[in-house]
This record gives C-alpha cells, structure tokens and sequence, in this order.
C-alpha cells in the first residue's frame, strides 16, 4: 500500500467512496483545450444577463471595505430578505450559496443512524451530503421525471431525518403542486426535517407559483432554501439563504462558518433584492428563450420535458455524451446528465436570443452529423 492509499483510508467510511460533485465545464477550459475564440455556456443555469446595474454599483462601493472581515452575522442582507418576505430576521440562515444550507442542514442533523428520502432524477448534491455524513439515502423513483409525493411519503420512518425535495426539481424542471406538497409536508413526523429547494422559484409563472413561506407558520420541521446565483446573477459570489423556524434556523447557524458571505456578495445580494426591474428582465428573457428552445427542438423532431426553471431538458433518443462532446468541438457547453440517470438527454440552459440560436444551429449540425 503505498502513500496515497494510508491517506485515503483514514478517511471516514462516506468520504472514501464519495464522487465529488462535477460542475459545468467552464469556458476558459475549453478555451485552452480546443483554442477556440467565441464560446457559450449553457451549461450551469446562469443568468445569461449577468448581474443587474444596482448589484453592480452597491460592488463598487463595497470595494474599499475589504480590508475588514464582512458582516459576520449578515445583518443588513437578513434585514432586507426579512422585509421583502414578511419574515423574523431569526429565521434566516445565509450561505455561500443555497449549497451549502443543503451542507449544513445535513451535518446538523444526519448521523451515520439516520435515513435521507429524496427522488432519482434529483439534485445532486442531496446524495452527495448524505453520504459525506455517512447516513443513508432512500431515493424513489422518479414520477413522470418528477417528485412521487406518495411512494416518498410511504418511505419515511422512525429513522428519516431529512427529506430533500427541489421545486422546480434540477434537472428536470418538474413542478408540483402547491397542494399536493403542502398535504406532504403536513404529513411528515416532527423527527423529520422537510429541506425544500427553491433555487429556481423565481421562474415559476404566477399562475403555478407556491408561497410555501407561508407554510412557516404551521410547519416548524420546513428549511426553504433560496438562491442569488440564478435569477438574480451572482452565481460568481456565491450567497444563498435559507428561512425556517427560529428554532431550526438557531441550529443551522451553529455550525454555520463566520464571515461565510464576502463583503461583495452581502452588498450585492442586498442590492439585488430591490432590483425589480433587472428581475422582470431576467424573468421576460427566460420565458422567451424557453419557448425559441422547445420551438427549435420542435423542429428538430426532439421532445423535451416541460420545465418550470431556467433550463430545458431535451431527449435527444440516442446518447447524449457524444452529443456534447461535438457540441464542445463547435464552440457549445451544455450539460450531460448520464449522472442523474438520464443518458438521452441535455440539459440546456435558457442563454440570450443569440445564444440561443447559436446552441439549436450547433445542435441540428451535430445531429446531421453524428
């Protein structure tokens, strides 16, 4: 056994056999692979707008404040998102990220005792913390590429801690119903921790849209989690925040690292709140990007599963990695989602007009091709 071998067996037994998680290729890398020159992502749910122009200013003015250590407790940001939701500033938890609320939930209240229920087909890090902590994952098969409330429900036991569910779900994009998910909700045990992922809410039409922070009031087992690195475009800052209980929201920040936020992202996010106007635009420029992909894909003979975010997923009937990686060749990041046992399909994110017609021209002469 030489070195490296005694190094990773004194990891614990969940680290030893974790994958880590594999984000979108960036551009710069396939930029030194392939030396090309004009390259576009639609690969990682990005806001294809960038940052709006009040999260820009409220940066630049943040700058001379970073020889001091941010805000640890992140006052003012819980401040706004406290006002803006009609919420306790005592039931905000910040991250770096809504990520890493899924981190600290799980090492809050997961040991190696414990059972995790989420769906096939769903995020990855769910099964990606539940093992870092050495508890045990219950996974349900998807229904209709989406949540099965019922078959998830039945699951739970005596040893479920957590159960992990994303509404929109990524990546597929399948919504439920306010209903259907407050009765779900309403049927978990008070041992049992209900952990909804909202990254995408925002995209969510009114017509389908869940106040699920109103459900607050009667369900103290409830963690919302809720992002900036999407609709609003500081993906690069990585803030996120979950609202809760004060009781749970209390337990979180007690593992929660200090001065977790930086200085910019606490100014920006906060910005970020009180800029409608980039937010409709965000919110326009998806819902017309989606219906140019699903047109495009019409065209081109594909299905594709209806989705509520700001990503389609297409089935492509053979494949998807050499798909993407010819795609790669053209000068197009997208998404495979073999790992979410969806071999057929991509995930494409919602970019700008351009973007967008660029992807599907790239995505008809691959397919002529391949």
């Amino acid at each position: 056994m030489n070195n490296t071998d005694k190094i990773s067996n004194l990891a614990v037994t969940g680290v030893q056999r974790l994958v880590p998680y594999k984000a979108g290729k960036p551009i710069e890398e396939l930029e030194r692979e392939l030396g090309l020159t004009r390259i576009i992502k639609l690969a990682s749910n990005e806001n294809p707008l960038g940052p709006g122009k009040k999260s820009l200013a409220a940066i630049q003015a943040a700058l001379n404040a970073l020889a001091l250590y941010p805000d640890g407790s992140g006052f003012a940001l819980k401040q706004a998102l406290a006002e803006k939701y009609a919420v306790d500033i005592s039931q905000i938890t910040l991250g770096n990220g809504s990520n890493e609320i899924l981190e600290l939930v799980a090492r809050a209240f997961l040991t190696p005792e414990f059972e995790v229920v989420f769906s096939q087909h769903a995020f990855a890090v769910y099964p990606i913390v539940t093992q870092a902590v050495g508890a045990t994952a219950v996974i349900i098969p998807a229904l209709d590429y989406g949540h099965d409330l019922d078959a998830m429900c039945r699951a739970v036991t005596e040893k479920t801690r957590l159960v992990f569910i994303a509404n929109p779900n990524n990546p597929t994009g399948t919504l439920l119903s306010q209903a259907s998910l407050e009765g779900f909700i309403g049927a978990l045990p008070g041992t049992c921790v209900c952990v909804l992922d909202e990254a995408y809410f925002e995209f969510v039409s009114s017509a389908d849209s869940i106040n699920s922070i109103d459900w607050l009031k009667k369900f103290p087992n409830l963690l919302i989690t809720r992002t900036f690195s999407k609709a609003y475009g500081l993906a690069g800052l990585r803030v996120g925040y979950g609202l809760s209980s004060p009781q749970l929201a209390d337990i979180l920040n007690r593992v929660r690292q200090p001065f977790n936020n930086n200085t910019l992202a606490l100014a920006a996010a906060e910005a970020a709140l009180a800029d409608d106007e980039h937010l409709q635009q965000t919110i326009t420029v998806n819902a017309l990007g989606m219906q140019q992909l699903t047109n495009g894909f019409k065209n081109l003979g594909l299905e594709w599963i209806p989705s509520a975010g700001n990503f389609v997923l297409v089935d492509l009937k053979q494949a998807g990695q050499p798909v993407y990686e010819a795609l790669l060749r053209k000068g197009v990041i997208v998404r495979p989602v073999g790992n979410y046992e969806l071999p057929n399909h991509l995930r494409i994110s919602i970019g700008t007009a351009t973007e967008n017609q660029l992807f599907l021209q790239a995505l008809a002469d691959t397919l002529a091709n391949v």
